[in-house]
């Protein structure tokens, strides 16, 4: 959002806003109920939506900071990952899958199948191939075990 549209916004539209503010103004001072913060929310839900602005370009703008903020962080956690690789604790689960641990890292996964589960400092970053980076990372947690052989 640029300071600019709003400003502009404002300027063509302060007798609206200026109105509005005087009725909520009104209605918080007069009415005591729950009806006060319904007819409040109405009025500014209703602002909202005459300035233009609509639901898809919020649900736009919250689902592109979403993917710009797990695209970082799964950046993180792949320089992450070669750092810590040395230190990478592998542990075979009693139900065929396995476990690497490091500081800030944890990738669950199943033998044979081209994806894990990686979770970077608590929060689940998804599904990742097991390719590049990653696949270098679990063979070297398995190496640190004592064991051998292919990830995926």
């Amino acid at each position: 959002m640029d300071w600019q549209v709003w400003s502009e916004f404002f300027k063509q539209n302060w007798l609206i806003i200026l109105v509005a503010l005087i009725i909520l103004f009104l209605v918080i001072n007069l009415v005591k109920t729950v009806i006060k913060w319904l007819i409040v929310i109405i009025i500014a839900v209703a602002l909202f939506i005459y300035s233009g602005i609509s639901m898809d370009q919020i649900k736009d703008t919250v689902s592109g900071v979403t993917e710009q903020t797990l695209s970082a962080l799964q950046q993180e956690a792949t320089e992450v990952m070669k750092k810590e690789a040395a230190d990478a604790k592998f542990e075979k689960n009693q139900d065929g899958t396995y476990t690497i641990r490091t500081t800030n890292l944890e990738v669950l996964g199943t033998p044979g199948k081209n994806t894990v589960s990686v979770t970077f400092r608590g929060v689940s970053l998804g599904e990742w191939d097991v390719k590049g980076t990653m696949k270098s990372f679990i063979e070297e947690a398995k190496s640190n075990a004592g064991t051998s052989g292919n990830p995926s």
